[in-house]
């Protein structure tokens, strides 16, 4: 599963997840069919593809075509925060990996969440709810903060602010999936084109689906 397209896709749902925090933090909405895969991949640990994370690659059309953008401009200024976002999530998720503790207790706390998926959809506010509070019990206790910019308004509302939680959660979860897949901040660099035809392949396909 280590390719250029597996690697597309994974950073495609990080951004994805990072964007969304971005339009949460600002608009104080975001599409729930764009959020909805993102959460779901988080209980995902067993797939035969990298696609079967995300339920299909129609699900990551706003990353793969925030990726294209990025990738095609070397000195992007139009997603400063979605790029910083990711940026800050793929440092987070180095830290996570090499706290084991805290991966053991990630781990169980999401295996009692995923119970709670018999009752509840997974965009129910208590599911929502209980992802943001493993990331504050966890992720959100390292010295490194993801910091979050937006309206005031939106951010101190609890629903706005546990999906905010929630998809910094699902976003780190696509950066371990990247790194299981051979991504790497170097190689990030090295087959910046490689991943801009394979993100503009996969837009493309979904568009003439």
């Amino acid at each position: 599963m280590q390719d250029i397209e597996s690697q597309t896709l994974a950073l495609a749902g990080t951004i994805q997840a990072a964007a969304l925090v971005e339009q949460l933090a600002k608009q104080g909405n975001a599409p729930s069919n764009a959020i909805k895969p993102l959460l779901s991949s988080i209980f995902v640990t067993n797939p035969n593809t990298t696609v079967d994370i995300y339920n299909g690659v129609n699900n990551l059309e706003m990353g793969l075509d925030i990726l294209r953008e990025i990738l095609q401009r070397y000195n992007s200024t139009k997603n400063p925060d979605c790029i910083r976002y990711t940026l800050s999530l793929l440092h987070l998720q180095k830290k996570l990996a090499k706290n084991d503790s805290m991966l053991s207790v990630l781990s169980d706390r999401i295996g009692r969440c995923e119970q709670q998926l018999k009752h509840f959809d997974i965009l129910h506010e208590n599911i929502i709810a209980n992802l943001a509070d493993i990331y504050a019990d966890t992720l959100s206790t390292f010295a490194f903060r993801i910091q979050v910019r937006g309206s005031f308004d939106y951010l101190q509302q609890p629903r706005i602010a546990n999906q905010i939680r929630a998809l910094l959660l699902a976003g780190v979860r696509s950066v371990t999936l990247w790194r299981q897949v051979g991504g790497n901040r170097i190689q990030l660099m090295l087959n910046r084109n490689k991943l801009y035809e394979a993100s503009d392949l996969l837009y493309q396909s979904i568009k003439h689906l």
